[in-house]
């Protein structure tokens, strides 16, 4: 048995753990394991016929290559937002299927987000054998309570939010820290409320300046060190402004035509306060450094689940974590809706905060 991984979309904490998982737990049963570079596109760039482009783009994974990788975060195969079939030159479905025949790969683990599981659960459903393993820091793909990356998100999250706090204690001002989060507000939700912030911002809420800025205000006097902290999702919206290009913040920060939503929250917070504030956009550092210990573990969990489904036969599936306990679905299921906050079980929207209404029987990230 010959099986290959793959790691696409935006890099997290915890893929290495999984990547040597794969690898050893394949290793034992005899297998030999191939890893992909630069996910989905790397198999764009090789031509089956050409051991060149094949060794530029791949390589087999042993013991000694994934010696320790499991304490560096990122990962080994590189990485890469692509989708086959959407390339400039058309659908390349087809050249991908080529591929994998040519290299005799009989089954496929792919560790990636939304956009890569996607062109997964593509291949699964023309009958190709994949398994495919939910990353990614935002926890928004469909089917899964956890995904790897999460956790080390949230640690670095609180651990930054509470260092900020020096400064904008030291300088009385109203800090505005924006969080990862296009689509889902769990990391900002779950972050700010670790962190015990005053204030929460999330995706799935628009925020009402008129509502907001009393308490802001509000929660600064109250403070003897006259400082207040509010946390905010890059996916966030501020009534009253025109909607932005929704292509706009899925750019690179480099390319984008507007301000975070930071850095907009903030201009109008010193405009109708007069008060200064401290923005920071923790962006990158929340996915940056080693994994955390959760994130390890569930590498480690999520990369043997995956050996053990392809040596059972049991193809087209995707690894998850339901109720605190390690599962799979269908490839298909996130496909079928989108994961985002229960506001109404987790989030008081006229006050901007986390609330928790119930505890008792709920899993250990309350989601």
């Amino acid at each position: 048995m010959r099986i290959g991984i793959l790691t696409g979309g935006g890099d997290v904490p915890g893929l290495n753990p999984c990547i040597r998982s794969i690898t050893l737990s394949a290793i034992d049963l005899g297998w030999e394991v191939i890893g992909f570079r630069r996910g989905w596109g790397g198999f764009l760039k090789i031509d089956p016929e050409d051991p060149a482009s094949i060794a530029a783009y791949s390589y087999k994974l042993d013991r000694e290559r994934v010696r320790g990788i499991d304490r560096m975060g990122g990962t080994i195969l590189h990485t890469s937002r692509v989708d086959p079939r959407t390339a400039p030159e058309g659908d390349r479905t087809d050249h991908v299927l080529r591929v994998l025949d040519a290299m005799g790969v009989d089954a496929m683990i792919t560790l990636g987000g939304d956009g890569t599981l996607r062109f997964s659960a593509h291949l699964a459903g023309l009958g190709y054998p994949i398994i495919s393993i939910p990353k990614t820091m935002d926890n928004d793909v469909f089917g899964t309570d956890y995904c790897i990356g999460f956790s080390t998100a949230v640690t670095r999250s609180v651990e930054a939010i509470n260092a900020l706090r020096t400064t904008t204690e030291s300088h009385e001002r109203i800090a505005v820290i924006e969080l990862f989060g296009r689509r889902s507000g769990e990391t900002a939700l779950l972050s700010g409320f670790l962190a015990q912030v005053d204030r929460t911002l999330i995706s799935e809420v628009p925020v009402d300046l008129d509502r907001l800025v009393p308490l802001i205000v509000a929660d600064k006097k109250s403070r003897p060190a006259n400082y207040a902290v509010c946390v905010i999702s890059e996916g966030a919206s501020i009534v009253g402004e025109a909607l932005p290009d929704k292509s706009d913040i899925a750019k690179s920060a480099s390319q984008r035509l507007l301000a975070g939503v930071g850095h907009r929250l903030a201009k109008h917070l010193e405009a109708r306060t007069g008060q200064g504030t401290v923005v920071q956009e923790l962006a990158y550092l929340m996915r940056a450094g080693e994994p955390d210990a959760l994130d390890r573990m569930v590498g480690f969990a999520f990369g043997g689940l995956a050996v053990q489904l392809i040596h059972s036969r049991r193809m087209g599936r995707m690894v998850t974590l339901n109720q605190g306990r390690y599962d799979h679905v269908p490839a298909d299921t996130l496909l079928r809706s989108t994961r985002s906050v229960d506001v109404e079980g987790l989030y008081d929207p006229y006050h901007y905060r986390a609330k928790l209404m119930r505890v008792e029987g709920m899993p250990m990230f309350l989601y």
